[in-house]
């Protein structure tokens, strides 16, 4: 039996995702309501405090993460969220998403959008040499002319654009 054939018809149960993810948002509610009290939720002379509309915002996550919870746990925990190997599939585009925004306050939007253009031509979906060019190369470009000269928009630059003086 091969490792992927292994890996057929198992992965994370649905249950222990949707509750893990409402746990993660109820978590994240509750920091907005705790945030928003700080900051004051009353009303002032002015009008409203600084955490008057976020409060009520985060109020809203906390009891519809309970509400997903609640539906979570009617789940049968055999209910397969998803198999491994599909989860790999997503992490295969998540993972080079992820470094690419890690990377962009160092090399600028356009080095690495040219970087992970190419990357997933290349690596993914298997594009010959000439092609990645021309496209991990003009896409970069378009968005510069596109945002810095006709929209007048800065974006994130690196070494390379201020080498080139852009």
């Amino acid at each position: 039996m091969s490792h992927e054939a292994s890996e057929q018809g198992s992965g994370p149960a649905q249950r222990s995702v949707e509750v893990g993810v409402g746990l993660g948002i109820l978590v994240f509610g509750a920091i907005v309501v705790w945030g928003s009290v700080s900051a004051g939720i009353g009303w002032g002379a002015e009008g409203p405090k600084a955490g008057f509309f976020p409060f009520y915002v985060g109020v809203v996550i906390v009891a519809a993460s309970l509400f997903n919870l609640a539906s979570a746990l009617k789940i049968a925990p055999s209910v397969l969220f998803a198999e491994w190997s599909q989860l790999r599939q997503v992490l295969s585009v998540i993972i080079p998403t992820t470094v690419y925004v890690a990377a962009i306050p160092w090399l600028g939007l356009y080095v690495a959008s040219f970087l992970l253009i190419a990357g997933f031509m290349r690596w993914l979906g298997k594009y010959g040499w000439g092609i990645i060019a021309a496209v991990s190369i003009g896409v970069p470009l378009l968005a510069y002319f596109a945002f810095e000269k006709w929209f007048l928009v800065p974006l994130p630059k690196g070494p390379l654009e201020d080498l080139l003086g852009l």
